[in-house]
């Protein structure tokens, strides 16, 4: 495997630090445009279901295909920053992924293979800008804080998951959807023109987000950013005081992108099924708009968890926290299965508060000196978010063979794995 890019930040003056700041804050704009985009997912999976009566297995497809992207892309998106660097990077992110947001135009009177299609180009674009941006944030400051740097731009992220729900509640989903029977009672003419207006609902928001994509990628184009350059020499390994050749040699970074795949599969999975899990008669019997607006909670208990996160890891190990939020999840999505009415469902939704500390902190960990392999590494974490596809899928069948409710034990396994990490590595520095 090729070395994709090691971001190390050119020498700065005294006093560096304090630029920083804005830097950061430019970067953390990117961090919640592609949650947003990413949750956006949770309110067109129940949507495209309904329209084109999907199986959940079908229906997970579009998680497949966006998540998918992520194996796919990274390691290609890594020689593209390569060649023309960190912020062009960003702008070839932002343009590929504001034509993903186009092509669902012309899929809303295609058909869901060119949705699936569309989200697949959309994920491409957020893949290079996370192989960017997440390596670019670990250098803009000290090593030793990068876990609890990077939760704070992932808790802005969690802001675009938290707002994303309910505006595509109110923009993509209908409180008067046909149930499958209802449907099937109107003349077929009349069924056609139904599933073709619930389709073109998707077309104005994914234009107005491709808009806005150009307009960041304008401004990414112009903005004066800290270079940060490729560090491939051998030097850089001396620096870290080890002499290990290949990036497989570092088993902190196999196991963490492990963690990665399952936690993020863990986490798609649950926000996948949220809409469903509370439409279910014995939890809350929600219709679909209504269900959508409350799967903002799940992003917000992230988003909270990451502000408090980003305080208190600078002061407590980042592996004990790692595996103190991954028990609470267990504990609360056995609540979620075994349990019924509201009890269950606030359960569910307050796993996205465990979740908050989880992404930023395993990436970090699993990064921790690696040297001239960081750039590397980095590309091989994002590979591993493909977990993003495959465990919706393997939720999917379980959900189809025995319902909702029971399918949650999927993402319970996954985080069984996130605790036997954070446990292990605990020791590994303080953030």
């Amino acid at each position: 495997m090729q070395h994709v890019s090691t971001a190390k930040a050119v020498p700065q003056a005294p006093g560096a630090h304090q630029g920083h700041t804005g830097p950061l804050i430019v970067i953390t704009i990117l961090f919640f445009m592609w949650g947003f985009l990413t949750s956006l997912n949770d309110v067109l999976i129940p949507h495209l279901k309904s329209v084109y009566e999907l199986s959940y297995v079908k229906a997970m497809l579009v998680q497949l295909c966006f998540f998918g992207a992520y194996l796919v892309v990274s390691l290609p998106a890594g020689f593209l920053i390569k060649k023309i660097g960190y912020q062009k990077g960003v702008v070839a992110g932002l343009a590929i992924a504001a034509t993903g947001c186009a092509m669902f135009y012309p899929a809303a009177n295609a058909g869901y293979a060119l949705f699936l299609l569309s989200l697949f180009v959309l994920a491409a674009g957020i893949t290079v800008l996370q192989v960017a941006a997440n390596p670019y944030v670990t250098v803009l400051g000290d090593p030793a804080t990068a876990s609890s740097r990077l939760t704070l731009t992932q808790a802005f992220n969690s802001l675009g998951a938290t707002v994303a729900p309910y505006l595509g509640a109110l923009l993509i989903l209908s409180s008067t959807v046909l149930s499958s029977d209802d449907l099937k009672k109107l003349p077929a003419a009349e069924q056609i023109a139904y599933r073709a207006h619930e389709a073109a609902t998707v077309q104005l928001p994914y234009l107005m987000m491709a808009a806005l994509l150009v307009a960041l990628a304008v401004f990414f184009a112009m903005a004066r950013l800290p270079a940060i350059a490729d560090s491939d020499d051998a030097a850089a390994a001396a620096d870290h005081g080890d002499d290990k050749t290949s990036v497989t040699g570092y088993r902190h970074l196999v196991l963490g992108a492990a963690g990665i795949f399952l936690y993020v599969g863990a986490e798609v999975s649950i926000g996948s099924f949220l809409i469903n899990f509370m439409g279910e008669k014995n939890i809350a019997a929600f219709s679909a708009d209504t269900a959508a607006k409350y799967v903002t909670i799940y992003g917000g208990g992230a988003m909270i968890g990451r502000f408090i996160g980003f305080a208190a890891m600078r002061y407590i190990s980042p592996g004990k926290a790692l595996a103190f939020n991954a028990a609470c999840s267990i504990a609360l999505i056995m609540v979620a299965v075994f349990g019924s009415g509201m009890t269950a469902m606030w359960a569910i939704l307050l796993v996205g508060l465990c979740n908050s500390i989880m992404f930023p902190t395993i990436f970090s960990m699993a990064l921790h000196k690696l040297g001239k392999f960081t750039g590397q590494g980095s590309s091989i974490l994002c590979m591993a978010i493909v977990g993003g596809a495959v465990v919706p899928l393997a939720q999917s069948v379980l959900a189809d063979a025995f319902g909702v409710q029971l399918s949650f034990l999927v993402p319970a396994a996954c985080y069984l794995f996130v605790i036997y990490y954070g446990l292990k590595y605990a020791k590994m520095y303080q953030g």
